[in-house]
């Protein structure tokens, strides 16, 4: 019962940070991409604080620690890794996600935020040394096949003049710095209070992007029909998505974790589909399925990244 409890626990997770792509492309209509990020993660560390300070700390805390004591103490070092993650995963990754996401569709975008797996691997091999398996080299081919069509859309001579093909590529480099995030952020994996480490790189990502906003005149409002959109990427796809994603990692481990996350880009395609009735073609669905199998096989009895 409780691995069924771990399944669904990260499908949920999917679901709700699938829709996020979604839902932010709702709000460029009417939002500048500095102030959708300024606002989501301001509001997603206020929501991890929140968690933080009720009942379900210890609840959460002791989910996410179910192998062992974690450390409590945060040390000098750990802050410099801290506003560095803060810096690459909340500050950078997200303006050049959301601005390449104004120039492409939210199904390519949620697809090609596949290759991040691909970015993770690689520099997990370089800077951890990690160890390529055959299969990995196979996983990775996969990406790389159907990353390249996404990312080009099938216009391979006339690339550069292609506004939604800058998007694209606008979104893989959002990719690799999330990548970094993520890799940088195993040394602070084995801290006991990853609450309120999440809480802090949300907090410092979402004032360092106000303050961009403030500096360059960039327009602050937030529209009150974009509230609630706001707040279900705040509070769901990042908030939840954190929580849900360590109980399923507690309760089926961290490879069927890895395995199953990445669908999330799948449920991010299927929603633009619906919700804003883009495009979604044959060769998409075909590149995503190719990336999918992929991730599959990278994390597929192996990778726990």
């Amino acid at each position: 019962m409780r691995r069924l409890w771990g399944y669904i626990s990260i499908i949920t997770a999917t679901i709700f940070f699938g829709i996020s792509a979604t839902l932010d492309k709702i709000m460029l209509s009417r939002m500048h991409p500095v102030t959708i990020g300024a606002y989501t993660y301001i509001i997603a560390g206020l929501f991890l604080f929140l968690i933080r300070d009720t009942p379900l700390r210890e609840h959460v805390l002791d989910a996410i620690n179910s192998e062992g004591e974690g450390e409590t103490r945060i040390k000098r070092k750990d802050y410099l890794i801290l506003i560095l993650t803060a810096l690459l995963g909340t500050v950078i990754a997200p303006l050049l996600f959301l601005t390449g996401l104004g120039d492409t569709t939210a199904v390519n975008a949620s697809l090609i935020l596949n290759i991040e797996v691909l970015f993770i691997i690689l520099l997990g091999y370089l800077i951890f040394r990690e160890t390529l398996q055959l299969k990995d080299v196979l996983g990775i081919l996969l990406i790389i096949t159907g990353g390249v069509y996404l990312l080009t859309e099938g216009e391979f001579t006339d690339i550069v003049r292609n506004v939604a093909v800058t998007g694209n590529f606008l979104v893989m480099a959002a990719a690799f710095f999330w990548s970094l995030d993520t890799v940088l952020s195993k040394f602070l994996s084995r801290k006991r209070d990853l609450i309120f480490i999440s809480g802090v790189k949300s907090s410092v990502g979402g004032f360092v992007l106000l303050l961009i906003m403030l500096i360059t005149g960039i327009n602050t409002a937030l529209p009150p029909e974009m509230l609630p959109y706001a707040l279900g990427v705040s509070v769901f796809s990042i908030g939840c998505s954190f929580i849900l994603i360590y109980i399923a990692i507690r309760e089926i481990g961290a490879s069927m974790v890895g395995a199953l996350f990445p669908l999330s880009s799948l449920f991010g395609a299927i929603f633009a589909f619906i919700i804003l009735r883009e495009p979604f073609s044959v060769m998409q669905g075909i590149s995503g399925i190719v990336m999918l199998t992929g991730v599959f096989i990278l994390y597929w009895n192996g990778k726990n990244n």
